[in-house]
């Protein structure tokens, strides 16, 4: 786990999510059964899906619903981040 947290703070989510489903890859069939959305999730929504397969081997409850919102709260801001820089940047 440690390993999952190094690459994630100096290489980002999507390098996190390819080290995580190479060092376990049966959690990640147990939890999404088609390959399908774990690679949109990787595309589109790479902090969610991290925050996701933390939460979902038990089941989501609780404050594991605050975690799921952070996470789409950083997806978006990575969107948003990348549109407010370039508008600056072109004035």
């Amino acid at each position: 786990m440690c390993c999952l947290v190094t690459v994630l703070a100096f290489i980002g989510p999507r390098a996190g999510i390819l080290v995580w489903w190479l060092m376990d890859p049966s959690r990640w069939q147990a939890i999404f059964p088609v390959w399908i959305w774990p690679l949109l999730g990787a595309l589109f929504l790479p902090w969610t899906t991290l925050a996701y397969l933390l939460v979902a081997s038990g089941g989501v409850h609780g404050l594991d619903w605050i975690l799921l919102v952070i996470a789409v709260l950083a997806d978006l801001s990575m969107y948003g981040g990348g549109g407010y820089s370039k508008r600056r940047r072109a004035r």
